[in-house]
């Protein structure tokens, strides 16, 4: 079974003066909550939509569900955890309870404020798991990467060849994930705040999916507004 788990448990603190963590905004007059959500819940694949949420919103996020999405009965919504992963946990467990857990189970995870990710990318995550454990989607990095241990001097400059910039959906065989997880120290888990990490430092080949220049997450204000005109100029095409 395929699982598609959208990761709203954050306050959004980084967007500024707004007591509405920054899943609610609205762009073009939907919460970008709902545009993440549509993305998913037209996809067949998914046995189940999980929805993540701040405990203290769980009632507005079920409550914006019920208000936009047509196909409620494959969507659920649960109380995230207090860092991402123990988030993605959370997904785990349900899925354990209800459905059973074996190595064939995967969970397609992604953040709930980047909106724009496409069916392409979507269907390359399933894909790369025909033959991975994890996969993660990532660009080229264009920019030159600098590495300072101190935050202060340069310690090294990488070949940016080598380099890739980060995105959602990453996916994963949810068993192996939930067991490396559960290997971890407590400092470990402090520290490992990405889940395809701990793939990579337990010897596991994460794969490369190809992701999009566009496929931005919403973090601060300025990404509000480029997100914005990027709904806009879809609407003009």
């Amino acid at each position: 079974m395929i699982f598609a788990v959208i990761l709203a448990g954050g306050n959004g603190a980084r967007m500024g003066l707004t007591d509405v963590p920054k899943q609610f905004l609205a762009i073009n007059n939907k919460p970008i909550l709902i545009t993440t959500v549509e993305k998913f819940v037209i996809n067949p694949k998914f046995e189940k939509v999980i929805v993540l949420s701040p405990a203290n919103w769980i009632e507005h996020t079920s409550d914006l569900i019920k208000k936009y999405i047509l196909d409620t009965e494959r969507v659920v919504v649960l109380q995230g955890g207090d860092s991402r992963n123990e988030t993605i946990m959370n997904s785990i467990d349900y899925i354990e309870s209800n459905y059973g857990l074996n190595d064939d189970t995967v969970i397609l995870t992604h953040d709930s404020v980047r909106p724009f990710v496409t069916h392409r990318i979507i269907e390359d995550n399933l894909a790369a798991m025909m033959t991975s454990d994890a996969c993660d989607t990532v660009i080229p990095a264009t920019d030159t990467i600098v590495k300072s241990m101190d935050n202060d001097l340069i310690d090294d400059i990488p070949d940016r060849r080598f380099m890739f910039q980060g995105q959602t959906p990453q996916t994963f065989k949810a068993k192996i994930l939930r067991n490396l997880y559960n290997t971890l120290s407590s400092e470990m888990k402090s520290i490992l705040t990405d889940a395809a990490k701990i793939f990579v430092i337990n010897g596991y080949k994460v794969k490369l999916v190809q992701g999009e220049t566009y496929n931005i997450k919403i973090t601060y204000p300025y990404d509000l507004r480029i997100a914005k005109s990027l709904l806009e100029d879809n609407k003009n095409d």
